[in-house]
C-alpha cells in the first residue's frame, strides 16, 4: 500500500500513524512545503520518506491535510496527478468551497470529501498521535460523486480507523460545523484576548486562573494559519452564529444589570440539558 499525505500535521500525521499500525507493510510518503516538517516527520516515524506530486500516480491513498484555502488550490493538481485507482480525500473543516472547486474536474470520481471531527489544539508533526479517530465521526459529503469502487476503498479505511460515518450535504455541514466548532474557537480566541488585555494591568488574573479557564481557553492555542482560512471560507455561516451568540451574551448582560437573578437561574437551568445531550452522544460512541 502506498499512502501519500500532503500536509504533515496533527490530522494528516495521526491518520498515517494509524494506517501504519493497521498495515505495517504500507509505505507512507509525505509532502509538505515546510522542509523541517518533513524531516521531523521522518525522524518521528510519522512518514517513511518524502515524495512529490510526480509520485502520486502510483498512490493507493492521497490524504490532503492542509489549510482549506490551500486545499482548494492543490486538490485540482493532485487529481491531475493521480492514477485511476487512487482515492483522494481531504479533511477540511469547510466543504462547500472545496466541493465547488472540484465539481467539474474530470477526475472528480477519484475524490471523496471528508471531515473527521477530531483534533487537539496542537499542530505540526509532533502533534500526531495514535488512536485520535477512534469513536469519532467522519462527515462525508457528496459521496455519490465518487466512483463506487473507490467509495468502498475509502469507507473501509475510515471504519478500520475506528470512525463512524455520517453523510451530509456540504451546505448542512458548513452550517452545523459553524455552531459546534467554528464558534467554539472564536469564543476561545476572544476570551483569551480579553484576559490578555486585562493581564497587562493585573498580573494576578493568571495566578487565579483555574481549570475552568484553562479548558475554556484551550482552543485559543490553535493555529491561526489553519483557522483564519476556515473563518474566511465559512464566513456567511459564522456571521449568523456570531449574531445569535452575541444576542445571547447581550441578553445575559441585561439580566445582570437589572438584577434579574431568577431569569439568570432559569437561563442556566435550561442550558443544563446540554449535559443530557452530550451524555447521549457519548453513549452512542
Amino acid at each position: 500500500m502506498n499512502v501519500h499525505v500532503i500536509g504533515i500535521g496533527l490530522i494528516g500525521g495521526s491518520l498515517v500513524l494509524d494506517i501504519k499500525g493497521l498495515y505495517p507493510e504500507a509505505t507512507i510518503h509525505g509532502i509538505d512545503t515546510n522542509e523541517k516538517h518533513v524531516q521531523e516527520a521522518i525522524a518521528l516515524g510519522v512518514i517513511d520518506k518524502e515524495s512529490s506530486f510526480e509520485d502520486l500516480a502510483t498512490a493507493d491513498f492521497v490524504i490532503v491535510s492542509v489549510p482549506v484555502d490551500v486545499a482548494m488550490t492543490i486538490l485540482p493538481k493532485v487529481l491531475d496527478s493521480v492514477g485511476e485507482q487512487t482515492i483522494v480525500f481531504d479533511v477540511g473543516s469547510t466543504k462547500i468551497p472545496i466541493c465547488e472547486a472540484l465539481a467539474n474536474h474530470p477526475k472528480r470520481r477519484n475524490f471523496i470529501a471528508a471531515h473527521p471531527i477530531a483534533g487537539t489544539e496542537f499542530s505540526g508533526p509532533s502533534a500526531a498521535i495514535k488512536g485520535l479517530f477512534q469513536g469519532k465521526t467522519n462527515i462525508i459529503c457528496e459521496v455519490e460523486k465518487t466512483t463506487f469502487k473507490l467509495q468502498e476503498k475509502a469507507l473501509e479505511l475510515f471504519k478500520e480507523l475506528g470512525m463512524r460515518i455520517r453523510y451530509m450535504d456540504p451546505k448542512s455541514h458548513d452550517k452545523h460545523i459553524a455552531y459546534v466548532s467554528h464558534l467554539s474557537h472564536i469564543s476561545s480566541f476572544m476570551l483569551g484576548k480579553t484576559v490578555i488585555n486585562k493581564e497587562k494591568d493585573e498580573q494576578d488574573i493568571f495566578d487565579m486562573a483555574g481549570s475552568g479557564f484553562e479548558s475554556t481557553v484551550r482552543l485559543a492555542k490553535s493555529s491561526p494559519a489553519m483557522w483564519t482560512p476556515i473563518f474566511k471560507q465559512n464566513k456567511k455561516q459564522i456571521v449568523k452564529t456570531l449574531e445569535e451568540y452575541i444576542a445571547n451574551l447581550s441578553n445575559f448582560k441585561e439580566l445582570l444589570v437589572n438584577d434579574d437573578y431568577e431569569a439568570i437561574y432559569n437561563e442556566m437551568q435550561s442550558v443544563n440539558k446540554i449535559r443530557e445531550i452530550l451524555n447521549g452522544m457519548n453513549a452512542k460512541k
